[in-house]
């Protein structure tokens, strides 16, 4: 199992020294990636995630700057709430300035007050959000490229620079319609609040799919938790860790629930020693 862990990103313990701290030391220890969430906008009284949150792209843009290999993640990007051409030239951007290290994590969105206050029509998310990736990986790879679909259109348009490499998208969700977008269009799925079994469940439903349509497509299955050592016990963080790899789970990504930097990045020592990871 690979470990990644989101970074100090979003609430109190949010500020860009300790982005860098947490990123530099988290590829010191070896761990696969750090990641990032994604909520533009946030309603007064939605209640969750942390109303502080540092844009995503920026956020690994700064964590880029201060390390070398260590890759890069978001957990999940809102796919639909930005227009595709300018998210594709933003995140090819990244992969190249950071030397090829992307993944992204793509959603659909829950909020619909969120998708409100962006003028936005949140019944069509799922929808657009199909365009959005075929969009992005159409300009990744043919310049100039154009595309007619139901939301969008463009002719004879370049999006550069393309990536440093092939970007892997990792589906999220939680509904039948995202495992099936995930086995159609996804190189990997990544689950939010499943108990293993679900997961498990998820995973074979998922690779069903996969035999029959892409059998020889290269794909990950990943997990994000709140996996902490400093409020859990160990023991039931390593239990979950057996029963997720049983499922099926490749990749893991934490979040610590520390208030400060030197507290995350402790989780994340302890965290390594528990989960005793696959290590780059």
């Amino acid at each position: 199992m690979r470990l990644g862990i989101h970074l100090p990103q979003y609430g109190r313990a949010a500020s860009p020294e300790a982005i860098r701290q947490v990123a530099m030391r988290a590829e010191e220890v070896g761990l696969a990636d750090v990641w990032v969430s994604d909520h533009i906008v946030y309603p007064d009284g939605q209640g969750y995630p942390a109303s502080f949150l540092f844009d995503p792209l920026l956020t690994l843009g700064w964590a880029a700057s201060a390390t070398q290999r260590v890759g890069l993640g978001t957990s999940v990007l809102v796919v639909p709430q930005y227009h595709p051409l300018h998210l594709a030239n933003s995140l090819a951007s990244l992969d190249q300035l950071s030397g090829g290290r992307l993944t992204v994590g793509a959603g659909v969105g829950w909020s619909a007050a969120e998708f409100s206050a962006l003028g936005q029509d949140f019944h069509t998310r799922g929808a657009r959000m199909d365009e959005a990736l075929e969009i992005m990986r159409l300009v990744w790879a043919e310049s100039p490229a154009s595309y007619e679909g139901s939301y969008y259109r463009f002719e004879d348009i370049k999006v550069l620079p393309q990536p440093a490499h092939s970007i892997p998208v990792w589906v999220g969700g939680s509904s039948p319609r995202a495992y099936d977008r995930a086995a159609a269009t996804g190189d990997g799925f990544q689950g939010l609040s499943k108990p293993p079994e679900e997961m498990g469940e998820i995973a074979a439903g998922i690779r069903a799919q996969l035999a029959v349509s892409r059998p020889d497509a290269a794909f990950t299955f990943s997990y994000r938790t709140g996996w902490d050592p400093q409020g859990m016990d160990p023991a039931q963080i390593r239990d979950e860790r057996d029963r997720y790899a049983e499922a099926g789970v490749e990749h893991v990504v934490s979040a610590p629930w520390r208030t400060d930097a030197d507290a995350w990045i402790r989780s994340m020592e302890l965290l390594v020693e528990i989960i005793e990871p696959d290590l780059r």
